[in-house]
């Protein structure tokens, strides 16, 4: 028995297959991913994965869902937060994500890219709503602009620049090591310094003047 047959040991057949299938498909991507490298990955034979999974897109449907999930998670219980402020909650995001990010670095790409791929956005677009809708979040921003503490701006644009100043540096990371001539642990180092250099950002851009 090897090394990944021992960590998985306490894990229902089914889990063992999707936890390799997150790893190999949010590497690899739908395309380039044989249901054989899923079962190899999670050590088993080919035959007991199709009998659990029927098809490589179904197992990708319940990996892309659940990714989704696990990415907007950190949303839901941030925004939602009553004791938290505005500014806190921006804090609270950019933290969480950039852990997130730190930890499994290739999920943003893995969910832009097969979103596009699979013409999957309204997927994506329907969780996103259905995670900032009516919530604290939005009601501390429309407070914070009727008070005049932010700029009356589009709430679309608050967002926009709040989760590309999060998540877009790991989007490019390659790009970015190679122009600034920096090695992975640089890297990370720089995305922490960024936990909060993000919340001063964005409130010096939406701060009304």
């Amino acid at each position: 028995m090897n090394h990944k047959e021992n960590s998985d040991s306490g894990l229902s057949t089914e889990q063992r297959i999707k936890n390799a299938a997150r790893k190999v498909f949010h590497e690899k991507g739908f395309a380039a991913t044989r249901t054989r490298d899923i079962a190899e990955e999670a050590g088993m034979n080919l035959a007991l994965l199709n009998y659990y999974f029927r098809s490589k897109q179904k197992l990708f449907d319940i990996i892309m869902f659940e990714t989704l999930q696990d990415f907007l998670k950190i949303i839901a219980t941030v925004i939602n937060d009553p004791e938290t402020s505005l500014e806190q909650k921006i804090s609270t995001f950019a933290s969480s994500y950039i852990d997130q990010l730190l930890q499994e670095p290739q999920v943003a790409f893995f969910v832009i890219n097969e979103l596009r791929n699979n013409q999957k956005e309204s997927v994506l677009s329907s969780l996103i709503k259905n995670a900032i809708s009516d919530t604290v979040f939005i009601k501390q921003y429309q407070q914070a602009v009727a008070e005049g503490k932010i700029a009356s701006v589009s709430l679309l644009h608050f967002l926009i620049n709040t989760v590309s100043l999060t998540i877009f540096p790991f989007l490019g990371a390659s790009i970015l090591k190679n122009i600034g001539e920096i090695n992975e642990r640089e890297f990370k180092s720089l995305m922490i310094e960024r936990k909060e250099l993000i919340p001063i950002w964005v409130k010096a851009m939406f701060e009304a003047k």
